[in-house]
């Protein structure tokens, strides 16, 4: 089986990418301070583009934060529904490619081990970051539409783990982060049949730098680095592992104190294996509870 490597970037990545979480994503503010109590409901749409492959994502997330060993976490669990179409290359015969349905859902549980404390809306009011530390651990759920007659699909029939660690320094105005992820795969043993199709983790980090606006509005320059991820398919490599570079950028702002409008994108600087995308979205974003 041979396949050209674009094609197969889009057999391992697509359920994973339309959750917005996986490695090659560029996350600011992961690690940050919020009021215990306070909910948020996130509904947005966000489009990646590879090639001919185009990758459309509408989602919806649900965060709670609370207290945990007198530091702030949060949970949260994200529902996507994404839309697929594209052309890719099979044995040098052109396929074409077409899904649309439920992508994999994504839980994901994190907590600051130091400097953000556990505090309510009226104690958040006095609060003056300096260095948080928190880890993280992310799942998705291998609930999405998936054909095992089909080569790409918009579900990934696998479930991703993703053990998460990162800091985040105040200088003024500014924010300064760092994290770093691994994304472990479980097998995919229905893929194109009954091939069973598995991958080495990915590892990556990625940096931040934040600035605030005196009206809470903030803007991020955004990198992430990545590499690993060689695929098998029946135990044979069929892909070399990746090593890709991406840049973005971030936009928050408020509208009120209960909403917010967020925009972001980013594109591939350096891909080892012709895996690069560009990717684009827009969000809206309620918050309620905690005494607001």
């Amino acid at each position: 089986m041979t396949l050209s490597s674009r094609t197969l970037f889009w057999i391992f990545a697509l359920g994973f990418l339309s959750t917005g979480v996986q490695a090659q994503e560029i996350e600011a503010r992961a690690y940050s301070n919020a009021p215990i109590g306070i909910n948020f409901v996130t509904g947005g749409i966000a489009q990646v583009k590879s090639g001919t492959y185009k990758l459309t994502t509408e989602a919806i997330s649900l965060t709670h934060i609370l207290g945990i060993a007198g530091q702030s976490g949060r949970i949260s669990l994200v529902l996507p529904y994404s839309e697929l179409s594209g052309t890719g290359t099979l044995g040098g015969q052109a396929i074409n490619a077409s899904a649309e349905g439920l992508s994999d859902p994504m839980i994901k549980a994190s907590v600051n081990l130091y400097g953000a404390p556990a505090l309510s809306v009226s104690e958040f009011k006095n609060y003056q970051q300096d260095l948080i530390i928190g880890v993280s651990l992310a799942a998705s759920i291998p609930w999405g539409k998936y054909n095992s007659d089909q080569m790409i699909n918009v579900g990934g029939n696998r479930t991703v783990i993703q053990p998460g660690i990162g800091a985040s320094q105040a200088v003024g105005p500014w924010r300064l982060e760092l994290a770093g992820m691994a994304s472990i795969y479980t097998s995919n043993a229905s893929y194109l049949g009954s091939n069973t199709l598995s991958q080495n983790p990915v590892y990556s980090s990625e940096t931040h730098v934040i600035y605030y606006f005196p009206n809470t509005a903030w803007i991020s320059a955004d990198a992430t680095y990545f590499f690993g991820g060689q695929t098998y398919v029946n135990g044979t490599p069929v892909n070399g592992s990746q090593e890709n570079w991406r840049f973005g950028t971030t936009l928050s702002y408020p509208v009120d104190k209960h909403h917010s409008i967020r925009l972001t994108g980013s594109t591939g600087v350096y891909s080892r294996t012709d895996t690069s995308y560009n990717a684009v979205g827009i969000s809206w974003q309620y918050r309620w509870g905690g005494g607001l």
